[in-house]
């Protein structure tokens, strides 16, 4: 079991299951959606993933057709994403476990839109897109 939260506590939430392969994405879209220069995600189980207690804060925004943030309303934490056309997978934003991790980054994807000032100094494979 995992457990993780936004930056103010508002948002918990718990994953009774693994986390899929840790992918750090290189999009414009995640670059903007994290304020960094990538997004470090992990594929879960919608079944397996669930909040605690009050999740009233929990908001979504549809960033490109088909794609849904979603994040703390009240501090802006970025959560998962999540796509209707695949129900069973939300993509998680791994900085927000509580629960340490013990796996580590597989690879770097959209890395063809990475940012200009960015270097990538690891031995991971590097990919345009996604695999």
């Amino acid at each position: 079991m995992l457990k993780g939260s936004c930056l103010c506590g508002s948002v918990q939430y718990q994953i009774d299951g693994e986390l899929g392969d840790i992918m750090m994405c290189h999009c414009q879209k995640c670059r903007k959606a994290n304020g960094t220069a990538y997004a470090t995600n992990a594929a879960v189980n919608t079944s397996e993933f669930h909040f605690i207690d009050d999740h009233s804060s929990v908001a979504e925004y549809e960033s490109t057709p088909g794609v849904f943030r979603v994040f703390c309303q009240k501090c802006g934490s970025p959560l998962y994403s999540r796509r209707p056309q695949m129900p069973d997978v939300l993509r998680l934003r791994i900085g927000t476990l509580d629960t340490p991790v013990t796996t580590k980054p597989v690879t770097h994807i959209f890395v063809g839109s990475k940012a200009e000032w960015e270097d990538i100094h690891d031995d991971l494979p590097q990919y345009n897109e996604r695999p």
